[in-house]
């Protein structure tokens, strides 16, 4: 009921916020690379269930069943074809041809790893030398979308563990 009884989605949830808690990531990170992920319970029933929130957030971004607010654009109609791929930060540019760029993306979004990949360069990468689609445009701004929120609540998580006290 989301206050007194808890199912099997909402202890998921609640472990995918917490594996996606940078200050768990670094604290743990010499037993995670060893060992499976140990998982630290808490007894404040309000924070399980903030944490559960986040984590729920995080599983519908990370299906792709729900997107963030748009912030790239493409704004140079062109070929799509991916030739080369680079990153310009003081620009905040990932230039896909000489002409053709994905326009506001921060470097913490392009900088971004999941599981020693850096996924918006290992996105374009995988289609070089193709031309890009309608559909996959919209899908490439959709991840930088989502790995737009998915680091602003990877630091509300971190903030919300921390105004409980941190982790045990």
């Amino acid at each position: 009921d989301g206050t007194q009884t808890f199912g099997p989605e909402d202890i998921f949830n609640y472990i995918y916020a917490i594996f996606h808690s940078p200050t768990y990531r670094s604290r743990y990170a010499e037993f995670l690379k060893i060992d499976f992920p140990r998982v630290p319970l808490t007894s404040n029933p309000e924070l399980f269930w903030q944490l559960a929130k986040k984590g729920d957030r995080l599983v519908q971004l990370h299906l792709m069943q729900e997107t963030g607010a748009e912030i790239s654009t493409y704004p140079i109609a062109g070929t799509d074809i991916v030739e080369k791929v680079k990153y310009e930060e003081n620009n905040q540019q990932i230039w896909i041809n000489s002409e053709q760029y994905f326009a506001q993306v921060p470097p913490q979004i392009w900088n971004f790893y999941i599981g020693g990949y850096q996924v918006c360069q290992k996105w374009l990468k995988d289609r070089k030398d193709r031309k890009l689609t309608n559909d996959e445009l919209t899908h490439y701004q959709n991840i930088i979308s989502i790995l737009s929120e998915t680091i602003e609540l990877m630091q509300d998580i971190d903030r919300l563990i921390e105004s409980c006290g941190g982790f045990p």
